[in-house]
């Protein structure tokens, strides 16, 4: 069981950033690929960000490529999302997940979930 929580979420203005964390319970976080989904109120699950399990690889969104950048730190068991120039439409519960078998791009994928984090961009 790995348990994931997120951090840094808030209430921020249009054009601003926020870096968001995940903290990972396991010692094999490692061993896990990890991403970034959000979700809108009355809207599906989007995929944000992906990255694999030694950050050699990373897969964005196509509505936030080139704005947010996923990294991580396996010494400290944390994924971040770095958010660049937000925009109303970033919006969302931001929630972090661990993948054992690859970076998908569907939740359905995923093995492990944070409990989420409120970012709220005003225009």
């Amino acid at each position: 069981q790995v348990q994931l929580v997120e951090s840094g979420g808030g209430l921020v203005r249009a054009g601003d950033s926020l870096r968001l964390s995940c903290a990972a319970s396991k010692r094999t976080f490692s061993t896990y690929a990890m991403g970034w989904f959000r979700q809108a109120p009355g809207k599906d699950r989007e995929f944000v960000a992906a990255i694999n399990w030694n950050g050699a690889y990373t897969y964005y969104g196509d509505s936030v490529k080139g704005r947010f950048t996923i990294s991580r730190d396996n010494a400290k068991n944390t994924v971040y999302l770095q958010m660049n120039s937000l925009k109303p439409e970033d919006t969302a519960v931001y929630y972090c997940a661990a993948d054992s078998f690859g970076t998908g791009r569907v939740p359905s994928t995923y093995d492990y979930w944070g409990q989420g984090t409120q970012v709220t961009v005003s225009s």
